[in-house]
């Protein structure tokens, strides 16, 4: 079944490739749009240029939530429920794909989307950067042309019907949202449910760095968010020394204590993760600067430093044990006979002395702990 439609936007032809099942979807503000998609040049091959199967996660979208893309709400709102419907839309309706390709690109490659964008609008950012990262985007980006998008409709759900995800919230509902997941956090910890917990902790933090994009960096408003993202971090790099996470920690608390020089409890899970590691010198550097910081944790830093010292030692005796017979001469089971015969011929030639082990041999700690 393929039937071509003008729809009631200029630059636009849509053709049904799939009928879909009942009536039009109710499409309000709110409502989360369900679908797959492929994005064609509009040239003899039909060149693919995005194909959201190839991820094997549909995309989602919220209408009235400024996607950069908007011709792609008037498209589905087209659609009904399991149709496939092919839509050629004019250049008017295209300048803005190669940027949202590159954000859909990057977090099917598990990286931030919003890394490196500036505090502006997508045309603005657009206009700031010579490369996208990607050819094919940058090409996109300078000529601007007419493309092809095959969509796959699976479902259209009222505001009501699912858990908002944190991208589709408005500002207010994600600092409505951060003392909540900070509570969820608090709690799980109490229940040593550490990696639950974390996962709070970084939904908060996403939430406060998204509006942080919007922001002049080290203005009031920037700030303000700054101050609610830092003890979600600490709390953050707790779980992760919990877990196991050391370089985790290393991080995360470095690049907090690039922006916070003074922040005492940044430097003290810092070194704790820098010992955990055996970078002995770093964890040492690191509690006596909280010391220097706070005074008050005086106590706590003394028993840290007791107990990397202690580690030290063991470590450092189970060395000299691990490499003490590197250097040995290894004795045969005929080592006996050999001796007794050495009165009557002497050996064709000798074996040197065997030499004291290296002191920097015996030193060299492993990269983690054993």
């Amino acid at each position: 079944m393929e039937e071509t439609y003008l729809l009631n936007v200029e630059g636009v032809k849509k053709k049904i490739l799939h009928g879909g099942q009942g009536e039009l979807p109710k499409f309000q503000d709110g409502s989360k749009i369900t679908f797959h998609f492929q994005t064609l040049k509009d040239n003899f091959e039909r060149t693919v240029i995005d194909d959201s199967r190839e991820a094997g996660i549909p995309m989602e979208i919220i209408v009235g939530k400024m996607f950069k893309m908007e011709i792609w709400e008037t498209l589905l709102s087209s659609m009904r429920a399991g149709e496939v419907a092919e839509f050629w839309c004019d250049a008017i309706h295209t300048g803005m794909y190669a940027l949202v390709s590159k954000g859909m690109r990057r977090i099917a490659e598990g990286r931030d989307p919003l890394e490196g964008q500036k505090h502006r609008c997508g045309m603005g950012n657009m206009f700031d950067y010579h490369s996208t990262g990607y050819d094919d985007l940058d090409e996109l980006q300078r000529t601007p042309q007419p493309l092809i998008f095959i969509m796959e409709l699976f479902r259209v759900e009222e505001p009501s019907a699912y858990k908002r995800d944190t991208w589709a919230m408005s500002k207010e509902e994600k600092l409505a949202a951060v003392p909540v997941l900070h509570s969820e956090g608090n709690r799980l910890v109490l229940r040593k449910e550490f990696r639950q917990a974390a996962e709070k902790y970084q939904e908060a933090v996403i939430c406060l760095r998204n509006l942080q994009a919007k922001e002049k960096p080290w203005e009031e408003g920037w700030l303000k968010l700054e101050s609610l993202v830092t003890p979600l971090v600490l709390n953050y790099c707790q779980c992760q020394l919990e877990l196991g996470e050391y370089y985790e920690v290393l991080e995360h608390t470095t690049e907090l204590l690039q922006k916070h020089k003074d922040n005492a409890k940044a430097y003290f899970k810092r070194a704790k993760a820098h010992a955990a590691v055996w970078n002995e010198r770093e964890a040492r550097e690191d509690f006596l600067r909280v010391a220097h910081l706070d005074p008050a944790m005086a106590a706590a830093v003394k028993k840290e430093l007791k107990q990397l010292g202690e580690r030290m030692r063991k470590k450092h005796v189970e060395d000299r044990k691990r490499y003490q017979g590197l250097f040995q001469q290894p004795q045969g089971p005929r080592a006996g006979k050999g001796a007794a015969e050495g009165s009557r011929a002497a050996p064709l030639c000798t074996a040197p002395a065997a030499s004291p082990a290296s002191p920097h041999r015996l030193q060299r700690l492993p990269a983690g702990p054993r």
